[in-house]
This record gives structure tokens, sequence and C-alpha cells, in this order.
């Protein structure tokens, strides 16, 4: 019969993303948060608590590295089976994880766990290559990933943390992501022109954007604990909705008034005094991020739904490094996404964050002088 391990008696885990240490149950705050053992049990169960007002959080697993199921949460305790009738005695590495981003609209929304049952036993789990954080917007939150061509709703079943450029690479340089991504979010100003959603104003909290009572009692709100795992490169990949916000209409924001990234009409231009607002805002999250963290490479990655802003970026960057002397971040084009690797929701599909991977994967492989495979994703 299987015995149930609370969460906390399995000192032979890993904790995936940002949470709160020796928490029980252990909160899944952001997309790809979760835990991964390696099991010698015949069968492998996970229990979980989870709630939601009305964005649904998703969940995946995999064993053995390969993707084998996914699945909307409803309200209310879970016990999933991860797997049965497998030969007993043999290690079987199995990861869950949120597939969705932290909900911020949604301030029931939660992923708790509380722990395995197995006839097995827990086996250590190895160290990882690299530790690689990512941050950004709907494409990090693998918005498009999944459904049809034709599919436009915003929905979180279309998101994943499963097909996305970062854990795809994870797989193929055995590394570890952790992943910190709000869809239409920017460096400073939100795909709408709401200023108050920009990736900055949560960055240092553990889950600056998880509110609520629930959430606040949980620890989304404390201060995060940047020595707790230190990343050898942060991956920024932000300024595709600062740029929309110059086509988007105004917006009255509370506190703020009418809010609006300008085009002059006389010149067809980004009105100067905006790009400016998005340059500072770069180079100031350059600041808390080497703050924050010290040693890890910055690089911030541009292109995959266009890279009209790459000069305010490239432009920000010379001026931080001009004015700090840190030599320690760079700039990285990805390719734009085509119709042949569009996915749903006009947004970058799974080939898409494939050919991204392959991109990050042989620049990271040549940095860090780390091996990365050839992709082998099913396409």
């Amino acid at each position: 019969m299987p015995k149930f391990y609370d969460i906390n008696e399995i000192g032979n885990k890993r904790v995936h993303g940002r949470t709160v240490e020796g928490a029980t149950p252990l909160p899944l705050f952001w997309n790809h948060a979760g835990v991964e053992v390696n099991c010698t049990g015949s069968e492998l169960w996970i229990h979980i608590e989870s709630d939601c007002g009305f964005h649904e959080p998703w969940v995946a697993y995999e064993i053995n590295g390969a993707l084998m199921g996914r699945q909307m949460l409803l309200p209310g305790d879970h016990d999933i089976c991860l797997y049965r009738s497998m030969v007993p005695g043999v290690v079987k590495n199995v990861k869950f994880y949120r597939e969705t981003q932290a909900m911020g609209e949604d301030e029931l929304c939660h992923v708790l766990v509380r722990g395995f049952s197995t006839d097995g036993t827990f086996e250590p789990v190895k160290e990882p290559k690299l530790k690689l954080e990512f941050i950004g917007d709907s494409i990090t939150s693998g918005e498009g990933t999944y459904g049809a061509l034709d599919d436009t709703e915003w929905l979180a079943m279309y998101m994943s943390s499963s097909r996305n450029y970062a854990t795809i690479l994870e797989k193929e340089m055995d590394v570890e992501t952790r992943l910190i991504s709000q869809g239409g979010w920017g460096v400073y100003i939100a795909w709408d022109n709401n200023p108050k959603h920009n990736i900055p104003s949560i960055y240092e909290p553990v889950c600056g954007i998880s509110e609520g009572e629930i959430n606040k009692r949980l620890g989304a709100q404390n201060k995060y604990d940047f020595s707790s795992w230190v990343p050898d490169a942060i991956i920024v990949n932000l300024g595709t909705n600062d740029n929309s916000a110059f086509t988007q209409p105004p917006m009255e924001v509370p506190g703020y008034g009418v809010c609006k990234m300008r085009i002059d009409e006389a010149t067809g231009e980004k009105n100067p005094e905006d790009v400016q607002k998005v340059h500072d805002a770069i180079v100031n999250f350059f600041k808390m991020l080497r703050r924050n963290n010290p040693t890890s490479l910055i690089l911030w990655v541009y292109g995959m739904l266009g890279c009209e802003l790459e000069p305010v970026i490239k432009g920000a960057m010379e001026e931080y490094i001009k004015e700090t002397g840190d030599n320690n971040v760079e700039y990285l084009r990805m390719s734009d996404t085509t119709p042949e690797t569009v996915g749903s929701h006009s947004h970058p599909g799974y080939k898409a964050h494939f050919v991204a991977a392959k991109e990050l994967g042989e620049y990271l492989s040549r940095k860090f002088n780390v091996p990365f495979k050839e992709l082998r994703g099913n396409l």
C-alpha cells in the first residue's frame, strides 16, 4: 500500500520556482514552480489543494523528462496519480509543476502541494549544471503554445510552461529554470497603456503579483531571499508590450489619470519623451537586477514578436554599462515568429519557442562552456 509523506518529510526532492522555504503545504506561485523527485515505487501519487475565482490554474507532470499529462484544477483537494504499475525498485524521475502564470486578477487562485504517496523510496535528485532565471511577458508565460491557430480567446489553457522556450532549454542543457512572467506587462508599461503593470514593480517580493488575504498568508508578498538561489544567468524578455502601448488607445488609470504612449502625428514616430520613459525604466531595472543578483549574467533577449524597441533596449544597456562599469550584461536578438511558427492568439507557437530555445541554448553553451544537446522536441 502506498504510504503518505508530507512534503517536508521528503528530504530528497528539488523544489522549483520561488516559494516559501519549508512551507507545508508548499505553494506553487509562478509558472513552472513545482517539485521534482526520484522515486523507486511502483506507483506515485501527489496530493494538492487548489482554489480560484475565475482563472483555473493548470498543472503538468513529466516522467523521465517526457510530458505525461496536463490538466485544469477546479477548487478543492486533488489526489493525482502520476504513475502506477511500473517496475518497483527502478528510479523514475518525476516533475510536477504549475503550467500557468500567477493570476494577479484572481486573489483566490493558488496551488498547494501537501505531499506524495508511494510504495517506494525517494532518492537524491541531481544538481543542475546551470541555474537560469527567466523574466518576461506572455511569451515567457507560454501563451499560444497550445490551442488551434484560430483560437484567440485569452484563456489559461492556452498558456504553458511545458512547451515554452525556457523549459525546452531546461531539458536540453540539464539546467534549472525559474520563470517570472505576466502576459501583457512591460518593463515600463503594459500593452494597454496601464503603467501599474510593469514587471520591475513585482520582482522583489516572492510573488509580487499574487495579492489578496490568502496569497499574503501563504507568503507571496514576503521579501524574497535572493541568496537562497543564485542564478548563473538572468534572461530578460521584455519590451514587446511597451512597444504595443504606442498603438493602443488611452487608458484611464486610477491614481495616474489618462495614460497614453504617444505617436507624433507630424512625423509618425514615437514621442521622444515617452521613449525616454521606457529607456529609463530599462536602466533602472538593470540596477535592480544587479542589486539583488551581484554575480549573475544579465542577458536581455528580444525579437520574437518584432524588434521595434531594439535601439531603445540597446541604448539603455549602453548607458547602464557606462554609468556603472558593469560589463556582465549582454543582448541577444531572437528570431521573429513567422506564419509557419505562430500559435494560438497570434502568439509564438511551440515551433517558435523551439527555435528560440535553440538560439538561446547555443549562446549559453558558448558563454558557460556547458554542453547543449541537439533539440529533440516533437514538432
